[in-house]
């Protein structure tokens, strides 16, 4: 039987298991092949989740099954299932999540982020303030080409937080830099509070804005979340849950009897 037409044998080129290829034809007959082939996928797929979980960065964060719809008074339910569906990777487009602080951008950008790691892609998750302050603070040019390579080889790479801090003319060309390298080969999501009206006001002086915004709209959804912050919401309901766990741990007076003389 030829290679092509044995799929045993194709899982066990595509796993690289050339000893057992050599002596094939002394072993394809017996029942503990494909046992074995299959122990191997499965531990590589184990280890290969395990390196890209690490390598994601993704820490602590919400389920999106927790996610609570009804809050937010603007957020396009939709478009968010279909980025978890994660063809907008295939497509290489991009995704902008735009809102105040705390209305859930970067769960929802960490949940998607999760979902493409299980799916087998290559993932990273970054602060804008963490990269760009990284980029900037390489000594040579050797060390920033790999560096921005880091951020350039991911099949989705999320910054998050974007305008939340102000930058010089050099942090804008490195996002810049680093939006160029991914355009139209790699998707990127960014979370930001600021419309992109006011991205002149996060890099200020910066030539590069208007190019900026333009390379990393294009082929992009984007999606408006409007609402209170999530974070005070669950402060508000933790306070009031302390307060009526207290009332109800709270000792009941007794009532004295009286008694006629």
């Amino acid at each position: 039987m030829t290679i092509s037409n044995d799929p045993l044998r194709q899982r066990a080129k595509t796993l690289k298991l050339y000893g057992l290829l050599t002596h094939w034809e002394e072993i394809d007959q017996t029942d503990w092949i494909e046992p074995l082939i299959h122990w191997e996928e499965q531990e590589r797929a184990r280890r290969g989740l395990e390196r890209r979980l690490k390598g994601a960065h993704l820490g602590r964060f919400k389920p999106l099954a927790d996610f609570d719809w009804q809050w937010p008074t603007q957020c396009d339910r939709q478009a968010v299932e279909e980025l978890m569906r994660l063809e907008f990777i295939e497509e290489t487009a991009n995704a902008v999540l735009v809102g105040p602080n705390g209305v859930g951008k970067s769960t929802i950008a960490r949940n998607v982020a999760y979902q493409a790691v299980l799916a087998g892609y290559t993932v990273r998750f970054t602060s804008a303030g963490q990269m760009l302050n990284e980029l900037a603070a390489q000594d040579g040019d050797n060390a920033l080409r790999r560096r921005l390579a880091l951020y350039a080889r991911p099949r989705l790479l999320v910054i998050d937080e974007v305008g939340y801090l102000s930058y010089s003319n050099r942090h804008a060309d490195l996002l810049f830099e680093i939006v160029s390298r991914r355009y139209e080969e790699k998707s990127t999501i960014i979370t930001t509070n600021r419309p992109f009206s006011e991205w002149n006001e996060v890099f200020p002086n910066a030539a590069c804005v208007v190019s900026l915004v333009d390379r990393l709209v294009h082929h992009a959804e984007i999606i408006p979340i409007e609402a209170e912050s999530f974070r005070l919401k669950e402060a508000k309901e933790r306070t009031e849950q302390r307060r009526k766990q207290r009332a109800a741990n709270k000792p009941k007076r007794r009532k004295k009897l009286s008694t006629n003389s």
